[in-house]
Order: structure tokens, then sequence, then C-alpha cells
């Protein structure tokens, strides 16, 4: 019958030249199976309506599509394409596959081609295209709506490129088609309605966009569908009920959008499922106490980072095929099912950032169960509210154990001694409880250990030394414990270590080299310990390291020169230490943005640099022995991220900082001495002081032959030497050796020496007056100089000033004839001054 209408149609209607073509399309169809009348007459308007948008359609057609495609895709690797030209067969440019009976493309599959650039609309040119591959490439733009005109299409996949847009509703006349797969772009705008028309769809992905609206409720439609995700896009509201008549469905996900409402009723209906994930999203509410019963085939439940609340359902433990359980991040309450031993499959349970427990000594009985199943690999029970001592069954869980979370609980007692029992343990979470004792000798059995986390505890003891046997170790986490003793060596055989934070214990000693020496260490923290002796200068060779802390320990000696290679360094805390000197130049670590050299014993000025450093937030120099001025630019601008109090030498700075103004180290011109000295000084006081320095050194000449110190010991002539020129200069310049304007090497003697030498070069102007002044300052600058050895005799300051009173003030009194009982007959300030000479 079929065969007559058939025959009948070409006959009436098709004209003459199209018709072998028409017999073509309808063998090929009649191969695949036995049409009925309406099925003949369907095809029929679809060959008919082909036939007469497209007067031509042969290899041509799709030659031509192709090139098209080619000459909009830029390929990144030039050749995957190159068969693709007209001097080479159609059916065989790579990728290309063509049906049997003619050479029309049926399949073109290009999937991790590296191509680029857009899809060309050409591509719905390819009318018998039955699968397009463009899998893993990059390319751009949008999908062209063209697609929708391959009818036959029953495969299309254009996941992990770099589409944008939206989802072409008229995909939807893509009628056969079964697998639609678009994941991982950058597609936006809602899933369309008329996808629900996609009545054979099986698998339908749309998952890692950035899709939004609401889910579809036409997709209840789609009653064949098996496998739907939507995971990772910014879809909201409540799951419609439509979807409880999606009964062939084994996959669903819809994890991290922003979906609300209770557990999705509908899903309760669905109990094919054997994947449901439902993460990262708002559903709240309890679930039902026959959950398990209900979906009995599930293999993986995901229903992390929601607000369900209430207690975990006892029934889950009744799916035996359950082998991944994750409800993490919940508000879950009640005690954890002990029957979860129960399950035979189960490899992942993760039950943590709950308040599932009660803090009692029950609340870790699950563990027990647990040791029953053989294929566990994963368990996170951490930052619970449970309590109770670690049992020691803990050690006896599964072998294939790769994960261990116990953290943020109030759990108590020791490690367990065999805990190294989990050979292929690679993380181990035990932080923030309250467990005591020392680490266990079997530690050192746990050789593929990558992250060891016991920090915020009461562990006490010493630190293994087997540490160089565990190679894989990323992150070992110490702090906050009662930890004493040596740092070992041994952790320098961690070469691939990232973390070392052992801050916060009690341990002792030097800094092991071995440690600094470690090349991929991006963190180090060895604050609030005891450590002595200098910083190595090995650290300059952390070049990945990031933060560096060591402060509040009993460290000294100048900061290391090295510290300046680090080149990826951060953050940078040394405060509470001795460190003296100079800050060493780290002018090259422009990255740091936390530095903290407080509490130590600093000195020099503030780097300039520092205000340069585009990163720097916050700044603390404070109690230290720095001096100079204050920078105003960069982060010195804001007195909230700079801290420098403490620090008595320094000036400048902004107004918030109430610094003293900074006064010009050096004059610029020197005034002459009677400028600086004898204006408002009258040659009588001068002759008077004069008489003072000669009487108060004839005491000292005659005093030091007679007079021993102390024990017995001979008196320091050149200490008082010293001692009278300071006093000399501070009398004549009216300046004190601790004047706020003096810092570093700029000192009451070398400013008399600049006073001096600049008086010189004004010697046309000198006087009587000014040229007496600087014979007596010449005197003082000569006996203070620094060095002993450099300083004058005192009977030579004797003579030097007698021979300057006789000269300028006519006295006639020579060294012979002066005595402190003369110089007390002269006037009761020079009494005074001998007398207090002689208490001294």
């Amino acid at each position: 019958m079929a065969q007559m209408i058939r025959m009948k149609i070409q006959s009436v209607l098709i004209p003459q030249v199209y018709r072998p073509l028409f017999a073509e399309v309808y063998v090929e169809e009649e191969e695949a199976m036995k049409p009925s009348l309406s099925l003949a007459l369907l095809m029929f308007f679809e060959a008919f309506t082909v036939l007469f948008a497209q007067p031509r359609f042969s290899s041509e057609t799709d030659t031509k599509a192709l090139l098209e495609f080619k000459s909009q895709a830029a390929e990144n690797n030039t050749e995957v394409l190159s068969s693709w030209n007209s001097s080479s067969p159609l059916c065989s440019w790579t990728g290309v596959t063509c049906g049997r009976k003619r050479e029309r493309v049926v399949s073109l599959d290009l999937g991790g081609f590296k191509l680029a650039g857009v899809i060309s609309p050409s591509i719905g040119n390819l009318s018998f295209l039955r699968v397009l591959n463009l899998a893993d490439n990059s390319f751009t733009s949008t999908i062209p709506g063209e697609v929708g005109m391959l009818f036959r299409l029953q495969y299309l996949n254009m996941s992990f490129n770099l589409l944008q847009g939206r989802i072409p509703p008229s995909l939807s006349n893509c009628s056969t088609l079964s697998t639609l797969d678009l994941s991982s772009n950058q597609i936006g705008h809602e899933v369309p309605s008329e996808l629900g028309s996609l009545s054979k769809l099986v698998i339908l992905s749309l998952a890692t966009n950035n899709l939004t609206g609401k889910f579809p409720a036409s997709l209840g439609n789609l009653t064949s569908l098996q496998k739907l995700d939507f995971a990772y896009n910014d879809m909201e509201g409540e799951i419609p009920d439509d979807v409880a008549r999606l009964t062939q469905m084994v996959f669903f996900q819809i994890s991290q959008n922003g979906f609300s409402g209770v557990f999705p009723h509908a899903l309760y209906n669905i109990s094919s499922l054997e994947s449901l994930s439902l993460g990262g999203n708002s559903f709240t509410g309890e679930l039902r106490a026959d959950f398990g019963d209900l979906l009995p085939n599930l293999r993986t439940l995901l229903l992390g980072e929601n607000r369900f609340t209430g207690a975990i359902p006892i029934t889950l433990t009744n799916i035996s095929s359950l082998g991944r359980f994750d409800i993490s991040s919940n508000n879950l309450t009640g005690s954890i099912p002990l029957s979860f031993g129960k399950l035979p499959n189960l490899w992942w349970l993760g039950i943590a950032q709950n308040a599932l427990g009660n803090n009692s000594f029950s609340d870790l009985e699950f563990l027990h169960g647990l040791s029953n199943c053989t294929q566990l690999e994963f368990l996170d029970a951490g930052y619970n509210r449970l309590g109770g001592e670690l049992p020691a069954s803990t050690a006896n869980l599964s072998t294939t154990l790769t994960s261990l979370n116990m953290g943020g609980n109030h759990i108590s007692g020791t490690i367990p001694r065999d805990i190294g029992n989990l050979v292929n343990l690679q993380v181990l979470s035990l932080e923030a409880n309250m467990l005591t004792g020392e680490l266990p000798v079997s530690f050192g059995k746990l050789l593929e250990l990558q992250v060891l986390e016991v920090y915020t505890n009461a562990l006490s003891g010493e630190l293994p030394s087997y540490f160089d046997k565990m190679t894989q170790l990323q992150k070992i986490h110490l702090n906050s414990n009662s930890f004493q003793g040596r740092i070992p060596k041994s952790i320098g055989g961690c070469r691939n270590l990232l973390d070392l934070w052992i801050d916060t214990n009690k341990l002792n000693g030097s800094i092991p080299r071995e440690i600094l020496q470690i090349p991929s260490l991006t963190y180090l923290d060895l604050s609030n310990n005891v450590l002595t002796g200098s910083f190595p200068e090995e650290v300059g060779k952390l070049e990945l390291l990031v933060g560096l802390a060591a402060s509040d320990n009993k460290l000294s000696g100048r900061i290391p020169q090295t510290l300046g290679g680090c080149l990826s360094l951060e953050f940078l805390y040394l405060q509470g230490n001795s460190f003296e000197g100079a800050v060493p130049d780290i002018s090259r670590l422009v990255s740091l943005s936390n530095v903290d050299f407080s509490r130590n014993n600093l000195s020099g000025g503030i780097p300039q640099y520092l205000a340069k450093f585009p990163q720097l937030k916050n700044l603390n120099l404070s109690m230290n022995k720095f001096e100079g001025s204050v920078p105003t630019t960069g982060v010195f601008r804001n007195a909230t991220e700079v801290s420098v109090f403490g620090n008595k030498n320094l000036c400048g700075g902004i107004r918030e900082m109430q610094l003293k103004p900074c006064v010009a180290s050096r004059p610029r011109k020197p005034l002459s001495i009677r400028k600086k000295i004898a204006s408002g000084v009258g040659i009588g006081v001068a002759l008077l002081l004069l008489i003072i320095i000669v009487a108060a050194l004839c005491w000292f000449k005659k005093k030091k032959n007679n007079t021993k110190y102390g024990m017995g010991g001979q008196p320091s002539i050149k200490g008082d030497v010293y001692s009278f020129g300071v006093l000399l200069l501070e009398m004549f310049t009216g300046k004190k050796p601790t004047d706020e304007s003096f810092s570093g090497d700029y000192n009451l003697h070398s400013y008399a020496k600049s006073v001096l030498s600049g008086d010189e070069k004004e010697r046309g102007s000198s006087n009587a007056v000014d040229e007496w002044l600087r014979l007596v300052l010449q005197v003082g600058i000569r006996c203070a100089e620094e060095y002993p050895r450099d300083r004058m005799g005192m009977a030579e300051a004797l003579r030097e000033l007698v021979s300057i009173r006789s000269k300028f003030f006519s006295t006639k009194t020579n060294i012979e004839e002066l005595s402190p009982r003369d110089a007390v007959q002269s006037s009761p300030q020079e009494w005074m001054l001998s007398a207090d000479m002689h208490t001294m």
C-alpha cells in the first residue's frame, strides 16, 4: 500500500526532475521503518518543502556550507581543517561522515579541535545532519538560530566553548533530538519553554552557564528524559510539580543555583532516580521520614549548602546502593544514625557544618559502625556539636580512607595510638577540639599524608622527627597547642610543603636553616614561641614565600638583608623581638600589603621607598628607635594605616600623627659665631664663664694627682677631658647634647664644628670677640673628640684657655698662681662649680 501511495504522489505532484531525489530520500527512510500512510504523507510534505525551498540539493550544498563554516572558524591549529578543500572528496574531510547511500553529510564531529571564531549560520544547510559535535573548542558569539533547520538532528553538543547570548527557541524544531548539551559556556537568559516540545529528548545538559529565570514547567512534557543538568547557573524559584511526570529520570542535578522552597515533593515520585543533586540552593524544611523508602535506587545524594532542618532520616540507611551522601552546611540537629555502617557501598559521608550531636559521650558511636564500610574514602563530620573522646576504633576505619575530618567539635581524649593504620590517609583534620597528649609515633606511617590539621587543641610534647619521611606533606598546621622543645630539622625534608604553621606554642632554640630551604614554602608562621638567635640568611631562598611571621619571640641581631629576595612576600610580621640596626633593603618587595616591625630596637631612618609600595595597607613601625622624617605619601597619607608612636626621634609626617616638625639637619648658611653665640651675651659674662672654666681646669689638674676613683682605680683623665669638652661646647653654643635637632651622627660635637667652619667663611666680618670665641670652641671640640687618642690633654686645655684669657682680657694670672681657693675668692659661681666637681 505504501509503495502505491508513493508512486501516486510522485506521478501527480512531483516534477520529473525531482523524482529521483525524492525516491532516494524515501528509500533511506524505508530502510529504517515501514511507513504508514500518514508517515508517507508527512515525508512527502517535508521533502516537498525542502526541494522547493532549495532547487538543487546535492553534496555541493554541503560542500559550500562547510567551506563557509571553515572561513568563520579562526583556527588555533591551522592544520586541523587542511583537508577541507575543493581538491579533496567531501566525505574524506576531517571530522566529516557521509551517509552510505549518498554523499550527504550526516555527522560533523569537530570536538576538541581547538577551533575558535563564530559558528557560521551556514551550518543550517546541512539538511541531512544527524550528529553535530563542536564541544571543547573556543567558539564565541551566539548559537545560530539556523541550527533549528536541522530537523534530522539527533545529537547536538556545543559544550565547553565561549558561547554567549540565549538558547535559540528554534531548537524546538529539531524534533528528533535526543541529546542537547550546551554546558560550560556563557549562555544567559531564561531556558526557552519551547524545549518542552522535544519529546524524544533523553539528555538535557545546560550546566555551568549564566542562565536565569525559573525552571520551565513545560519540561515536564519530556517524559523520555533520563538526565537533566542545570547546575551552576543563576536560576531561581521553586521546582514545578510537573517534574513528577519525568518518571524515566535517572540523573537530576540543579545544584549551585538560587532555587528555593521545600524539598521538591515531585522528586519523591521519581523512584528511578540514581543521582540527585540539590546542593548550593536555598531549600528549606525537613526531609520526609520515609525518604529512603521513596527513592530506593539512589547512588548519589547531594543536599549540602541549603537550609534543611530536622534530623537525618533513618530510612536513608535503607538505600543499599547509596555510595555518596552529602548534607553538609545545613541546620540539621539530632544524632548521627548508627546504621550508616550498614551501607556496604558507602564511600563518601559528608555531614559537616550542622548542629548534629549533643556534646555527649555517645555522639561518636557512629564511628564504630563505619568500620564496616570497607569502601569508605571520605568522612567529614567536622564543625558540629559532637562530644566525647575520640574512640580507638577510629583507627579501624577502612584503609581506603583518604580524608578524615572531625575538626571544630568538642572532642576530647588523645589521638588514637594506631592512627597510622590508615595508611592511605591524605587529609587529617582534628583542629579546634580539646585533644590532649602527644602526636602518636604511628603518625610516621602516614606516608601519603598531605594535610595535617591539629591546631587549637591542647596537644603537648616535642614535635616528632619523622616528618622527613612524610614527603607528600603540603600543609602542617600545629599552631595554638603546647608543643615544646626545638623545631625539628627533619621538617626540611618535606620538599612539597606549602604551609608551616607552628606558632603559639612553647618551642625554643634557634630557627633551623633547613626549613628555610624548602623551595615550595608559601606561608611560614613561627610567632608566639620562645625562639632565640638570629634569623637565618637562608630566608632569601624562599622565592615563593607569601607570608612570613616570626613575631613575639626572642630573636635578635639584624633582620637579614637576604629578605629582600623574597619577591612574592605580601605579609611580613616580625614585631615583638629584639632585632636591631636598620631595616634591610626590601625595596623590591612591591607586593607587600601588611608589614609589622613594631616593638624591636630598629634604628635609622624610615625607608622612603615604603611610600611607593602600591599594595601596602598596614604598616606598624612603633616602639623602635627610628629617627628622621616620616614620609607623607603612599600609605603614610593615612594615619589609620600607619603606626609610628614610640619613636622619639621621628619628625614630620601628616598632621594626624602629631609629630614634631622637622628642622634642617644642617644649616644652609651658617651664621657667624657672634650671631649664634655672642648675641645677647655680654663681654663681661663671657669673661666670667672663661674664668670659671680655667679655675675648674686648674682644680682638675691638681686633683687628679691626689685622688683615687672608686675601689682604688685610677682616674679616667681622657674621660674628664671629654666631659669638660662637652660642657664647654654646651656653655658657648647654647645647645645641649640632647637637643631635639640632633639625630644619628649629627650631634653637639659635629654641630660645633659646622658652626666653626661656617664662621671661618665669614672671616672678613670677624672682630676680636669672634676671634676669642672661635678659639674657645676649638678647645671644646678637641676635648670632645670621639676617640680618646684624639683628645687634647688636661694641661694643654688649661694652657690654651689661660692664653685666650690673657690675650683678650688682659689678665696677668698664670697657671701656677690659680688654685681652687683663688677660684672661690673670684666669684661664688666659680666655687659652686668646683664644689660640684669635687662631689662628683
